[in-house]
């Protein structure tokens, strides 16, 4: 597949600590899924799994072993860029024994044209992208058109995209490009009891950011 020449995300560097390393190199055979262009054969992935759920940028990880800890009966693939991160989301998945959580290391985009069978995710969660806040990067951002049309590829029909922001000009950017699109129904939502409340959000609170949570659910 040929690269994009426009990503949503900076890479900040590789930087590891040793623990994150020492738990990549364990646990990254157990929980880790290469990055390929095969098809990932889902339902043996998570055989117990009564539905599955892809997170695009998980960050440390934080909420993906919570929402996962809370939710056995779901399978979650977790996909990220950033090495540090996937090291630590490893330790959270030992520690909290997570049998239905797996992870990913690469680009949203690209994981879900190689990797991904279409109509096969029963939803995806996109918490706290990067909100690219300068009208020179508004072409970073990752929620644009060729991202709703890619992940309403993937979804079966009914299932659903769930989106969180603490940037109000992000939000207002969302609810306008979902305004163009033809594949989902819905808009923003109060945040669902669900989905935890991290450090990060919470940071973002206390600086007065309101958060915004939006649903769409594919036609």
């Amino acid at each position: 597949m040929e690269s994009r020449a426009v990503r949503s995300y900076k890479l900040r560097g590789r930087r590891i600590t040793e623990g994150q390393q020492e738990a990549w190199d364990r646990l990254w055979p157990v929980f880790g899924i290469e990055n390929s262009d095969q098809k990932i054969k889902l339902a043996e992935l998570f055989p117990d799994s009564k539905r599955i759920i892809m997170e695009i940028g998980f960050g440390m990880g934080e909420a993906t072993a919570q929402i996962a800890l809370a939710d056995p009966t779901t399978g979650y693939l977790a996909v990220e860029v950033h090495r540090p991160g996937i090291g630590k989301l490893l330790l959270r998945i030992e520690e909290g024994e997570l049998k239905n959580l797996r992870t990913i290391e690469g680009d949203a985009f690209e994981v879900f044209e190689q990797m991904i069978v279409d109509s096969s995710l029963d939803g995806v969660h996109l918490f706290f992208p990067d909100p690219w806040p300068k009208a020179r990067h508004f072409k970073r951002r990752i929620v644009n058109q060729e991202f709703i049309a890619s992940v309403a590829a993937k979804l079966k029909p009914g299932a659903f995209l769930h989106i969180a922001t603490d940037w109000q000009p992000y939000a207002q950017w969302i609810a306008e490009e979902f305004t163009k699109q033809r594949f989902f129904t819905g808009g923003e939502v109060q945040r669902p009891d669900w989905r935890p409340l991290t450090r990060f959000e919470d940071q973002g609170i206390n600086k007065e950011h309101p958060v915004a949570d939006f649903r769409f659910v594919k036609k």
